[in-house]
């Protein structure tokens, strides 16, 4: 991790919130791949089918979506600290009560909340990592940090099949355990990050380290305003946020949908298509790295060039995945896994370096808010349009949608090709 003319208590404080924030972040996904992985299970218990998975997907990221926007704004206004605390709290106990019930309605209501309180993680943490971390090095620390959600996808899956499939504890409990022991690892982080984590260097007396992109004149509700003003004018803003629209369809249609493609259109049994389908976030950690050395050392903290050429790559992999298949396993593990170097690496960077250097030390939580909103939208009707896709033209034809997309993502990125924020 970079250091650049830095106190101990400095050096020793970033540290500290990197590994606080990116634990925070990782336990969120502990809350949200288990229903990917307990979903053929779920299904055949209540009698419920891909379209009521679609309609859950839609429901958990509608909600997912607007906490994304709220939750900026008030990660900017009370701190993060508060407001991902309240959060990790709210997936541990929707996650506790969804391994308790045998209603498909009251399994609505439980996603929704633990989508509000997951859509607190991302613009919250980015913020609370924004104080301490300069521009020209958000590009090489960010892509660490950002294994944290890759990571933490891959841990999850291989715990909640582990958990629901495997495990001889409560057995009779069968996929419910998916969603009970997962809770108890995020009333676990959320403790650690409450008593442990600061918003900023002043909140524990130390300087500044990062100063501030927008300064005004005013009340602090007249300069967030101000500041949100300057955002939504900001072409770069959009240009990350369709990019991020795009990307996060694609990579959530593979969260939610690729053990179920590997069960019933690849004929994997059940365990084995959740421990295949965690190799896309176990080798897309790969893609996050060099997509930050790429964006720092070799474009000079441009992110957009590293997002343009990953998006056409992430479109060339997804083109070979349905001639890899009939392969044979191996050579479906190493094209899922290009699609996850391919998928993750601009996701990582758009949503980290990216929105701090749009947003600055003071809007970060809102350029994140608004980037990850706009993408959620993608997120929302990833599984209707996985389900309408599939239904009618089969699961090639979906990743040669996803083809079409990822050009269009490369494209829009290629317009800033040469464009450097400032800190």
């Amino acid at each position: 991790m970079p250091n650049m003319n830095l106190t101990t208590d400095q050096k020793y404080w970033r540290r500290r919130i990197f590994v606080l924030t990116w634990l925070a972040y990782a336990g969120f996904y502990f809350g949200r791949k288990n229903l990917s992985v307990t979903w053929s299970s779920m299904e055949t218990d209540l009698g419920l089918d891909n379209s009521d998975y679609a309609s859950i997907i839609f429901v958990y990221s509608l909600v997912y979506t607007i906490g994304q926007f709220v939750n900026g704004y008030l990660s900017d206004t009370f701190g993060p600290r508060k407001v991902v605390t309240v959060g990790l709290f709210l997936a541990a106990i929707g996650n506790l009560f969804l391994g308790m019930t045998f209603s498909a309605g009251v399994i609505v209501f439980l996603i929704a909340a633990n989508g509000y309180g997951q859509s607190t993680g991302w613009s919250g943490l980015i913020k609370n990592m924004t104080p301490w971390f300069r521009r020209t090095e958000r590009g090489i620390v960010m892509s660490w940090w950002s294994t944290c959600y890759v990571t933490g996808g891959f841990l999850a899956t291989i715990f909640a099949t582990y958990a629901a499939f495997d495990m001889e504890f409560l057995s009779e409990l069968g996929w419910k355990r998916g969603f009970i022991f997962p809770s108890l690892i995020l009333f676990v982080i959320a403790i650690l990050y409450l008593l442990f984590t600061r918003n900023n260097p002043e909140d524990v007396g130390l300087p500044k380290i990062v100063e501030n992109k927008y300064d005004f004149e005013g009340g602090a509700k007249a300069e967030k305003l101000k500041i949100l003003g300057l955002l939504l004018r900001n072409s770069s803003l959009w240009i990350y946020s369709s990019c991020y629209m795009i990307l996060k369809m694609t990579r959530y249609a593979f969260l939610f949908w690729l053990p179920v493609y590997l069960e019933k259109a690849l004929h994997y049994d059940v365990s084995d298509a959740g421990y295949m389908s965690s190799v896309y976030e176990l080798i897309g950690f790969f893609g996050v790295i060099l997509a930050g050395y790429s964006s720092d050392k070799i474009f000079k903290s441009n992110r957009f060039s590293t997002v343009a050429i990953m998006m056409i790559g992430l479109g060339l992999a997804c083109l070979a995945h349905p001639y890899m298949v009939p392969y044979g396993k191996i050579a479906t593990i190493i094209s899922i896994a290009l699609i996850g170097i391919a998928t993750y690496g601009p996701d990582s960077l758009i949503c980290t370096a990216g929105s701090m250097d749009v947003g600055g030390t003071k809007g970060a939580a809102m350029a994140a808010g608004i980037i990850n909103g706009m993408g959620s939208v993608g997120q929302m009707f990833s599984g209707f349009i996985v389900v309408a896709i599939n239904e009618y033209y089969g699961w090639d034809n979906l990743f040669y949608f996803f083809v079409i997309m990822s050009f269009i993502g490369g494209g829009l990125a290629a317009i800033k090709w040469n464009l450097q924020s400032s800190d």
